[in-house]
């Protein structure tokens, strides 16, 4: 028998590590990355990685499990993660999958079905260069023509995404969109998805005041570190907290610019992340505004639902 997988979404900035590795201590869990760029090696600060502090000791696994240069994708983080998943429960323990990336999310737990073809890592990078040189709204706009369908469906600033629409399209001749899932697919394993939500005011002070900490903690050095060495256009520094510095790096902003412009990225992720979850999955959602000032309180409140849950089932 399956173990329900426990699943934690929600916007960054939000609690999403905190609360996971509390529930993983009182549960005798294991936690699951289900962030898109937490699997790149030297990426720590930008993509909030956790640390071994505040890991305290609960096993995490797909962090750090590729090198930059790397173009880890979809298909093969759902592999990884589906495996993880059945070690986990079959060691009789139950699974926490933790993250911000939706895509990944639900790849990893339902019958969703990737093109199977179609990569081309030139034409990959001749994709991030007219990124880097022009924006990304020439690439969308592209795609607005090629796939009109998938357009719709892709955010405009979800360029890993937009680039690997064209790619698939560029190389087999058929639009992306006839591989992207309908709503009818079901999920391959049980899962208790939790949202976690927050005032909007106290979230973006939040998102705000976080990137003020990457940046005394190193972030920019973080970030220097992998455009020196040639990665400016590798999928990796396409993340939000890294693609932000390569103008910085280009002689074309100043500092302050990038960091503003940094910010206001990280809110606009957030309000993103929360309308997908919305509407892409079953959440049963949790206001952590309060928590800021009692975690333990909501922690608790969170674990009880768990335990209710599993004791219905």
């Amino acid at each position: 028998m399956k173990r329900t997988t426990i699943v934690i979404v929600g916007p960054t900035a939000v609690g999403k590590t905190k609360l996971s590795v509390a529930l993983a201590k009182r549960l005798h869990s294991e936690i699951i990355n289900g962030d898109a760029f937490q699997v790149y090696r030297g990426m720590n600060i930008g993509t909030a990685k956790v640390t071994n502090e505040e890991a305290e000791g609960v096993p995490h696994h797909l962090i750090d499990i590729c090198e930059p240069n790397e173009a880890y994708t979809a298909a093969e983080y759902q592999c990884d993660a589906r495996r993880m998943i059945d070690t986990i429960s079959s060691e009789g323990k139950m699974p926490i999958l933790v993250g911000g990336t939706g895509l990944y999310i639900k790849a990893a737990l339902f019958d969703y079905q990737f093109a199977s073809s179609g990569a081309n890592p030139e034409y990959r990078l001749e994709l991030a260069r007219i990124v880097r040189e022009g924006g990304g709204r020439e690439l969308f706009d592209q795609l607005a023509r090629v796939d009109p369908i998938a357009a719709k469906r892709i955010h405009p600033n979800n360029l890993v995404r937009v680039m690997r629409a064209l790619e698939v399209y560029h190389e087999t001749g058929k639009p992306f969109s006839d591989h992207l899932p309908d709503e009818s697919i079901q999920p391959l394993y049980p899962y208790l998805c939790i949202g976690l939500t927050m005032e909007r005011e106290t979230l973006y002070a939040r998102i705000d005041a976080r990137v003020d900490q990457m940046m005394d903690e190193g972030l920019l050095d973080e970030a220097r570190s992998l455009y020196e060495k040639g990665l400016g256009e590798a999928q990796a520094m396409q993340a939000i907290g890294y693609k932000e510095f390569i103008p910085y790096f280009d002689d074309t902003c100043p500092l302050d610019e990038a960091v503003n412009q940094l910010k206001k990225n990280s809110r606009h992720y957030a309000k993103r992340q929360l309308t997908w979850f919305r509407r892409q999955m079953s959440v049963h959602w949790f206001d952590m505004t309060e928590a800021v000032h009692n975690f333990p309180a909501k922690a608790e409140e969170i674990y009880r639902f768990i335990l209710d849950n599993e004791a219905n089932e």
